[in-house]
């Protein structure tokens, strides 16, 4: 039985062999992934010729180049998105608004210099009391107006953020002022009164001499049925009318005084006050209003008072909204000018 041993080596021998052939015939790897490996094997090798610096600023541009993308997604989403009908409509509604004032306040300008002119306000011997003179208010309301407004409209057209900062500056000014001052008129009203008396009884003074002066102090008696500062007899304060003057106006009052100054209907009668201050009340009231203007200016004030507060609410109103909308405006431009350097960064 000696031939066992060397019957068992052999056959653990030839299983090594049929085992080693068949790790050779089927290898661990496939050869799909071999390739795979080959392939990344290879970038690797030729991964090893550059620098560890070179790989990682491949990285960092594949990371550059992906923020580069998202914000010109978000430029493009965003900036370039357009407007809200909102921004339109505040933005032309603001333009026409504009408009409108800057035409108003040329009129304006123009009838105050029609007026100066016409009356020779700049000539040598009026120059020195141009700055009494009503249409030199006109004027330089006109050019406030007409110089703001323009300054607003071509700030809005233009987006310029500075004319709008000055417009809104401007404007923010103005509503102060105008509220400032309904608070100083309301808190001083009995001192207001003897205002109007003084410039009342100064602008009949003055009513022969100043044409401007004549025709308000006119405006007002025909306007509101009144004669006087508080009673038809103040007239006596006027040189002309006084009853001591020599001359055919003495003791008389001027024809807007009257309660029918025109003679048949159309025909100015300069003559129908004559006298009437040497009149008794009883008779004078056929000819003339006996009343002051200042009273009747204090019963329209009471009587028209929900129509003035509305309007003065209405002008606060509009100007407010000027302002909502020039910040809106400015904000707006603010952003659109951030989005787009963010996407001139994003390109470089």
């Amino acid at each position: 039985m000696g031939w066992f041993p060397s019957f068992g080596r052999f056959l653990f021998f030839w299983e090594r062999r049929n085992h080693f052939q068949n790790g050779e015939n089927k290898p661990l790897i496939p050869k799909g992934d071999i390739r795979n490996a080959e392939d990344a094997s290879s970038v690797s090798y030729l991964g090893t010729h550059d620098s560890s610096g070179s790989q990682t600023s491949s990285t960092l541009s594949s990371h550059e180049e992906s923020a580069r993308a998202s914000s010109r997604n978000v430029f493009t989403s965003r900036a370039l998105s357009p407007s809200s009908w909102s921004d339109y409509i505040f933005k032309y509604l603001l333009v026409t608004s504009n408009l409108l004032f800057t035409v108003l306040g040329l009129g304006t300008l123009v009838v105050g210099l029609w007026g100066l002119i016409n009356k020779e306000s700049f000539t040598q011997e009026k120059i020195s009391g141009i700055g009494t003179d009503p249409m030199l208010l006109f004027t330089f309301l006109g050019l406030v107006l007409a110089l703001l407004s323009l300054i607003g409209c071509v700030g809005v057209l233009r987006e310029n953020m500075c004319l709008l900062r000055t417009f809104s500056a401007a404007v923010l000014l103005l509503v102060a002022a105008q509220v400032l001052a309904a608070v100083v008129l309301y808190s001083l009203q009995g001192q207001i009164a003897e205002y109007f008396r003084s410039g009342m009884l100064a602008a009949m003074v003055r009513y022969q001499d100043d044409l401007d002066l004549r025709f308000i102090t006119d405006e007002i008696q025909t306007g509101l049925q009144c004669c006087g500062a508080d009673t038809y007899r103040d007239w006596e304060i006027n040189v002309y009318f006084n009853c001591s003057a020599p001359g055919v106006q003495a003791c008389g009052v001027p024809p807007s005084c009257c309660i029918d100054p025109l003679e048949n209907g159309t025909v100015w009668n300069t003559q129908c006050g004559v006298g009437a201050q040497q009149l008794d009340e009883f008779t004078a009231q056929s000819v003339i209003f006996l009343g002051g203007c200042l009273g009747s200016i204090s019963r329209w004030i009471d009587q028209h008072s929900g129509v003035i507060v509305t309007v003065v609410i209405i002008v606060l109103g509009v100007q407010i909204l000027t302002l909502f909308i020039t910040a809106r405006l400015l904000q707006k431009i603010r952003w659109s000018r951030a989005q787009h350097d963010v996407y001139l960064q994003s390109l470089q």
